[in-house]
């Protein structure tokens, strides 16, 4: 667990113990959204001890206390069914956070209440938040907090924390909540359910966070986790409970989830009974619209067309690849930054051999730096604009729609688009990303896509830059690509055992994403990029360097020559092949060198662009690769995918001959 003063200003460090607020909720209700306005930019995200699950800490001052905030997995009960629900649970059950924000969508207030009953049944101490509160005010829905707050017994806020309303309301609950007594409230279920929970009460002795009655019927729906946690607490009472529950369970087990289920519902729907009111005919927004057209396919692919057309090609291609690069690159390093150094380097240092490693042709300086600031942060910049701005509208769980029934023939699931899409921005960030997807299947057919043929935005915003200026290239890499990707998906899908699983996603609402919002996480994605690429860039300007000086380099360059013959390219296209073996953009990079010293026609350009894109993954991805499937699986995926690159780059460089395409 991060330290509680590691992310917070010096000016803050030394106030009042440190107090826990964990935010909880279904996915996609706004937590995050919530979790940055609390914290700011003060935030760690690790790995759950013992888990694959991502967990978000960060620091927040509230009325001169100190508070972590816990950004908890998405949940739809405490009965837990996926790693993501156990991971958050175990938040509630282990972490003892002073309040609890459940957070929840006005629009589906009554579907999402069940889990609030739960959460006060379990004695937590729970703050509700309603949010969505503009969307739910536009559709014409009434909500009446306060009554919905007499009912519950806890504080009920109505949000809307993307357009930061209710923000202080809450930072006001936290504070005075955490320090008042709180009453345990139950909620009445049928005779025959209470008669049940009620024996098995009666048998428990051991000391809990959560309340009895909430362990006792997470017992009866034979909850394995809660099992362990009461056989360790009850020590040698635990037979006698056991045998009870044993019966209980028995007695019911074809209808007892069934009726518990029910009975939350009519609990709910008394709750809400006269909180709750919808119009007879209620109102369509625009942006329900827009969202209904996005997830029909008729519809939905042209707007995607738009969409990848105005953002990828456009935007981070043509405007972060072209326009930016070109300035700071060509205009900046090169006719600047680059000369001013070399003789800086040359008047200060008289060693021929120092001179080469910061100043040479593979230095530090001249090269490393270069590439990581002059080509590669400008891409990265504007893809990470791009995604945070989508990213905040809603749209990608809608674009999870959208291909479901296309991934199911890859052996995935909607969710996948998730880690494929940010494969876009860095490959290495998405493979940690499909730790999310339910399966090991899953995830293993999900890495193997990446690593083959999704390339990362440094990568992609320089091959749109340079295929753009050749005729029909852009559109023969394309074709290849997805060709690839769906032959590939398709075999692994039947390679691979297993069925994918049923997927289910909440919908946020469609929206103008905040410009604050937006550079947010911009800033904060392009910081763990930045932090992670220059060193790479670094230390492969020394490997090269090294490389030079020893004759290594100019060896792995002749033995590379043959492969290179074999695709159609020249002997200097294997410097961009060896700079890929340290990261994809870095040999994107190098490409670029290449064309820009005309040494590469349309032709050759298109076959080494296909050949680069599909090439094995970078150090950092295979790291990651090896860390979260295992060497035998990253291995076997990065033999894979050499082999198959050069493969394809040798028939798309005959079928070209032969055509005489792109000559």
């Amino acid at each position: 667990m991060a330290s509680p003063s590691k992310n917070v200003p010096e000016e803050i460090i030394g106030l009042d113990s440190v107090k826990k607020v964990a935010l909880v909720g279904n996915p996609n209700v706004g937590k995050s959204v919530l979790f940055n306005a609390l914290t700011g930019a003060y935030v760690t995200v690790s790995n759950y001890p013992g888990t694959s699950v991502e967990v978000s800490r960060g620091n927040a001052v509230i009325d001169g206390h100190l508070w972590q905030v816990i950004d908890t997995p998405g949940m739809y009960s405490i009965h837990t069914i996926t790693e993501e629900e156990r991971v958050a649970r175990e938040i509630l059950l282990h972490e003892t956070p002073d309040v609890v924000l459940h957070v929840l969508d006005a629009r589906n207030l009554e579907r999402m209440l069940a889990m609030t009953i739960q959460l006060i049944e379990a004695n937590l101490p729970v703050i509700l938040i309603v949010n969505i509160m503009d969307e739910a005010e536009r559709m014409g829905l009434k909500i009446d907090l306060e009554l919905l707050q007499q009912r519950l017994g806890i504080p009920v806020i109505g949000a809307a924390t993307a357009r930061k309303r209710g923000l202080d309301e809450i930072r006001s609950a936290i504070s005075s909540y955490a320090t008042q007594q709180r009453v345990e409230r139950r909620f009445p279920y049928g005779r025959t359910l209470e008669h049940d929970i009620s024996e098995v009460v009666g048998c428990m002795e051991g000391e809990y966070i959560l309340s009895r009655s909430s362990l006792a019927i997470l017992l009866l729906q034979q909850d394995e986790e809660i099992i362990e946690l009461v056989r360790h607490r009850e020590g040698d009472g635990y037979a006698v409970l056991a045998e009870i529950v044993r019966e209980k369970a028995f007695e019911r087990r074809e209808s007892f989830h069934l009726d518990l289920s029910l009975q939350r519902n009519a609990i709910v729907k008394n709750i809400i009974n006269g909180v709750f009111d919808s119009p007879e005919k209620r109102v369509v927004t625009f942006s329900e619209r827009i969202s209904n057209w996005s997830v029909r396919p008729l519809t939905g692919i042209p707007m995607l067309m738009v969409v990848l057309y105005f953002g990828l090609y456009k935007f981070v291609g043509e405007f972060g690849a072209g326009t930016v690069v070109d300035l700071l690159e060509k205009k900046i390093f090169v006719d600047r930054v680059n000369p001013w150094m070399i003789a800086s380097v040359k008047a200060l240092i008289p060693w021929e051999i120092i001179q080469e490693l910061i100043v040479g042709e593979y230095g530090i300086i001249t090269l490393g730096f270069r590439y990581a600031v002059g080509i590669i942060l400008p891409i990265v910049a504007t893809f990470f604009i791009f995604f945070s701005f989508l990213e905040d509208t809603g749209y990608f769980p809608r674009l999870a729609l959208l291909v479901d029934r296309l991934f199911k023939y890859f052996g995935l699931t909607g969710r996948a688009v998730i880690p494929m899409v940010l494969g876009f921005g860095c490959d290495t960030m998405a493979t940690m990303v499909t730790r999310t997807l339910e399966t090991v299947r899953e995830r293993i057919i999900a890495t193997l896509l990446l690593a083959l043929a999704i390339p990362c935005s440094a990568q992609l915003g320089v091959i749109i830059a340079l295929l753009a200026k050749a005729p029909g290239a852009l559109a023969v890499w394309s074709i290849c690509l997805l060709f690839i990707f769906l032959l590939v998906g398709l075999l692994a899908a039947r390679v691979l055992p297993g069925e994918a699983p049923m997927f289910y996603m909440e919908l946020p609402p469609m929206r103008l994403p905040q410009l604050s919002n937006v550079l947010t996480k911009t800033y904060t994605r392009m910081q763990w990029y930045f932090i992670e690429i220059l060193p790479l860039f670094v230390i492969a300007s020394v490997l090269l360097w090294l490389g030079k000086i020893t004759g290594f380099f100019g060896t792995a360059v002749n033995a590379m020559t043959p492969v290179m013959a074999s695709i159609g390219l020249p002997k200097e296209a294997a410097v961009a092949f060896i700079f890929g073996f340290f990261r994809r953009d870095y040999g994107a990079a190098g490409l670029y060198d290449l064309q820009t010293q005309g040494l590469l026609n349309g032709r050759q350009l298109t076959v080494a662009a296909v050949t680069l894109t599909l090439f094995i993954p970078c150090v950092a991805q295979f790291l990651v690769m090896k860390k979260e499937r295992g060497w035998k699986v990253a291995g076997g995926i990065g033999l894979f995918v050499s082999l198959l690159a050069f493969g394809s780059g040798y028939l798309l460089n005959k079928l070209l001959l032969l055509t005489g395409l792109l000559a």
